[in-house]
């Protein structure tokens, strides 16, 4: 690393390490070594130990001064589905029924190769945009859908096809033997790149799950599905499985998937809202994550799908992993600084203490990476790392006392226009290069 070129970045700094904790610089320097596109974090400084530190090597060619602007870390978004960004802001009145009306058939759709090129082309545009870099990705099932997504997505992602061979529109049921033998191919392909993803047991068979379960598991892929929601897709899923064979005893919806090869320290569970303590005990022990998504699981007013608020004490009392997802197109913007913004509100109705700001950055952000074996390259602004942050504009009168005052600045003007924080990113670095 010597000798490589320097560039310093001068504005407000954020750097969240725990749900408790965020480095704050009122005015701070992010610098930054290595050729744009390669670069690294090398340290991160007030503006007054940066001149001590680097007297002489700050010139106008290697220093960007942001002004009223807030750095911070690039967003990890745990759990979205790129091919419903058509659908997110379409009326919502319960999970299946909004599933079936709106979301398959605009699925559906990505069937063909030059849609799903357009379509991606647009989306992850708009992706990095709004400041997200990493996460796990839900495609449709098509084989077309996901080459695109992986052609044209940029930063640390799993992405992977919903698998469907039961209770789906025809125009979206694969065989058990297509479904196996594409995940096969895929896997071969992408490496682990390719995130297993059956849409949930309603749709996806037992065989499908356990021998694609097992692929994974050999190859070291993760593993991602969908998780006690809503109440009506608990009791659909028993009464679906207590028909079957090897599961006619089947307790709860978690066994189901621990029978299936799905739980693992590789595996994202979406939503688990509705979870007893015994469900959380088997999550824990198997250290599987779950995945929070509050703006999809928001009241139907407030453009969700009325799901239930997610109980984060008890999920971390039982020691279960977490980070937050906007899971487009349930929850209605792109911007992880919405699914912060409904984190903390819905929490401060309920009267829940601890939801504050700090704690969402930090599991919109490094809770992310670690859970996808990326935090010691990625997820903050801490040295070594790659060089991947966001610039957000702030007001001039702002009052920058410590990280939580400011994320609450930025965040809470806009809480009437929720579809203006998916352009409150002025600009994204990826491995320090602009993009």
């Amino acid at each position: 690393m010597k000798n490589l070129p320097l560039h310093f970045y001068i504005a407000t700094l954020l750097n969240p390490q725990s749900d408790q904790e965020c480095d704050f610089f009122q005015r701070g320097v992010l610098v930054v070594k290595g050729p744009p596109g390669k670069a690294k974090i090398d340290s991160i400084l007030s503006e007054a130990q940066a001149i001590k530190k680097f007297a002489g090597q700050m010139n106008a060619t290697n220093t960007t001064d942001f002004g009223n602007s807030v750095i911070m870390p690039s967003f990890f978004d745990m759990h979205f589905h790129w091919v419903q960004d058509d659908v997110r802001t379409m009326p919502k009145d319960s999970l299946l029924q909004w599933l079936e009306k709106f979301t398959f058939p605009t699925e559906a759709k990505y069937a063909k190769p030059a849609y799903s090129k357009k379509k991606a082309k647009g989306f992850f545009k708009k992706l990095v945009k709004s400041g997200t870099l990493g996460g796990a990705i839900y495609s449709s099932i098509h084989e077309n859908a996901i080459q695109a997504a992986m052609k044209e997505v940029k930063g640390d992602f799993v992405i992977g096809n919903v698998l469907m061979n039961m209770n789906s529109p025809i125009a979206l049921t694969q065989t058990e033997s297509e479904s196996i033998q594409l995940t096969q191919k895929l896997i071969k392909r992408y490496g682990t790149r390719h995130a297993f993803t059956p849409r949930f047991a309603i749709t996806t068979t037992p065989k499908v799950m356990k021998e694609g379960a097992r692929l994974a598991d050999q190859s070291k892929c993760f593993k991602q599905t969908h998780l006690s929601e809503t109440n009506a897709e608990i009791d659909f899923v028993l009464s679906l499985y207590r028909n079957m064979p090897g599961f006619e005893k089947v307790k709860t919806y978690t066994d189901i998937y621990a029978r299936s090869g799905m739980l693992g320290p590789r595996s994202l569970m979406g939503h688990g809202i509705h979870l007893s303590g015994k469900e959380l005990d088997t999550l824990s022990k198997t250290k599987t994550s779950v995945v929070h998504c509050p703006t999809s699981n928001a009241p139907i007013e407030e453009k969700g799908l009325g799901s239930g608020l997610f109980d984060f004490k008890k999920v971390e009392r039982k020691k279960v992993r977490w980070a937050l997802g906007s899971d487009i197109g349930g929850g209605p913007f792109l911007s992880m600084f919405d699914v912060m913004r409904s984190f903390v509100d819905q929490n401060r109705r309920a009267q829940v203490k601890g939801a504050t700001y700090i704690k969402a950055l930090y599991r919109a952000t490094l809770a992310g990476a670690q859970i996808l074996g990326k935090g010691s390259t990625n997820g903050n602004l801490d040295p070594k790392k790659d060089a991947n942050f966001i610039v957000v504009p702030i007001k001039k009168n702002a009052q920058l006392i410590n990280a939580e005052s400011v994320l609450a600045q930025l965040i809470e003007p806009l809480r009437g226009k929720r579809e203006s924080y998916d352009r409150l990113v002025s600009q994204v670095y990826f491995h320090g290069k602009k993009i």
